[in-house]
């Protein structure tokens, strides 16, 4: 192959690579002691209940002291910054009183709305990486399995469906 035609062939595969790309999903991080929930800057660790996390493109972290939160975010219509993963904790296996890590994707995470524990602001959202765990917390606890895409916003934004109504007001 002569080297004009491999130059150009090297500049179509990296203009062709830069056009699909997509970003990597960066990996989910543990809040230190002193961190604030990105809506109303209440330190995470006051409080029991499964937090979550949305991480964006630029490396940058956003942490929730309550997964209604980053639900209500993610579903949020006028979400303009470009994100690369959301994260919640998996309190099949994270302490209730004092979560920390069991990180798994937000969107593959089963939920229980309408229990009666308690979180950062009264009634919560758990989550939980297997469905298993969510129905054995039902069990206990009372409430309903969803999966995220039976979440809808106006959900999140009533009491209807079983869902708390707390959160909205920060």
């Amino acid at each position: 192959m002569n080297p004009t035609r491999l130059r150009w062939s090297t500049l179509a595969a990296l203009v062709l690579a830069a056009c699909t790309h997509t970003a990597a999903t960066l990996p989910a991080i543990d809040p230190s002691d002193d961190t604030a929930c990105a809506l109303d800057g209440m330190l995470l660790r006051d409080f029991a209940g499964p937090k979550a996390q949305i991480r964006f493109i630029d490396g940058k972290t956003d942490y929730f002291c309550d997964v209604m939160e980053l639900l209500s975010e993610m579903l949020a219509p006028e979400q303009h910054r470009a994100t690369s993963s959301f994260y919640v904790q998996d309190m099949g296996k994270a302490d209730w009183q004092k979560p920390k890590g069991h990180w798994i994707p937000a969107r593959g995470a089963f939920y229980v709305t309408g229990s009666k524990a308690q979180g950062s602001m009264g009634a919560t959202i758990a989550s939980f990486g297997q469905q298993a765990d969510a129905d054995a917390f039902v069990r206990q606890q009372g409430g309903k399995v969803l999966r995220f895409d039976q979440i809808t916003l106006s959900m999140l934004n009533s009491t209807s469906g079983g869902m708390p109504s707390h959160g909205m007001e920060h």
